[in-house]
């Protein structure tokens, strides 16, 4: 298979967290990188608005807003505080030109899982206005099972797919006309799942493949939530599943998230050219 084109390729800008929103732009764009996937925080220092012209003056294509979600509470005012919060990160979308918000759903230690989506089903409900309003949809990303305790009730696919499927029956043409919730894929979450493939397959046929992050597994990984690899540094045949979403029908973006403790205390630069360089070899 052959590598992936440069012309679909965007980085998180989480994957170069040194550096503010401005440095992400100078640096992609003299790497050639023409998408930018932008995290919230990002955002934070000179606000929605600025972050808006300084993206529009760029000519980068602002591919998605990470992160919304986040769901999950034992009493109501922790859920109706998170649904707030997804509303100013609908609002921080539209206002970047960004399509879509990156959902990571949330858990709550000691609430049961199936309780949790329960909650995530009826607070995403409750924010599809918002979001057609906007113009900007709304992608469930499942989470590896080892962040079930208390980061995403969602672990596979399928549960994503059957949240997409509930909120569909609920809410009907609204969700389901303009697929305004989908999934995010991210095969570092997703790559041990036996069913996969033909997972990848059933959210094709029914429209709802958003997005596809890649990077690497660590056979050997130090932390599990800031050892991420370089794509290529691990176990992961990222070059199977982008055929496997493209056979089904996914042909957007695709965005490089990578956390990493080590990469982040080394010098960007370097770091930025071996991203362009993995992406070419491996994606």
């Amino acid at each position: 298979m052959n590598s992936a084109p440069m012309a679909r390729m965007a980085i998180h800008t989480i994957t170069t967290k040194p550096w503010s929103l401005r440095e992400c732009i100078d640096s992609y764009r003299k790497k050639n990188v023409p998408g930018i996937t932008v995290w919230r925080q990002a955002l934070a220092p000179q606000g929605p608005q600025e972050s808006a012209k300084m993206l529009r003056d760029s000519g980068l294509k602002v591919v998605a807003l990470v992160r919304g979600g986040f769901f999950t509470g034992k009493d109501a005012a922790t859920r109706q505080a998170a649904i707030d919060d997804n509303l100013r990160a609908l609002d921080e979308a539209a206002a970047i030109g960004a399509p879509l918000v990156v959902l990571v759903c949330g858990a709550t230690p000691g609430l049961p899982l199936a309780d949790a989506r329960k909650q995530i089903v009826e607070a995403i409900g409750k924010l599809v206005p918002h979001a057609q309003s906007r113009n900007v949809r709304l992608s469930v990303e499942p989470l590896h099972p080892m962040f079930a305790a208390d980061r995403s009730a969602v672990l596979t696919m399928k549960q994503a797919r059957e949240i997409c499927g509930n909120l569909t029956a609920e809410l009907g043409g609204a969700v389901c006309g303009r697929r305004l919730v989908g999934i995010a894929v991210d095969v570092y979450h997703v790559w041990w799942d036996e069913a996969l493939e033909s997972e990848i397959a059933a959210a094709g046929r029914l429209g709802l493949l958003h997005a596809f992050h890649v990077c690497d597994w660590r056979v050997q990984t130090r932390d599990l939530l800031n050892d991420r690899g370089l794509m290529g540094e691990g176990c992961i045949d990222i070059r199977q599943i982008r055929g496997w979403m493209e056979r089904a029908g996914f042909g957007g973006w695709i965005e490089v998230e990578i956390f990493s403790n080590e990469r982040w205390a080394g010098d960007q630069q370097v770091w930025l050219e071996q991203i362009v360089e993995a992406y070419g070899k491996h994606v």
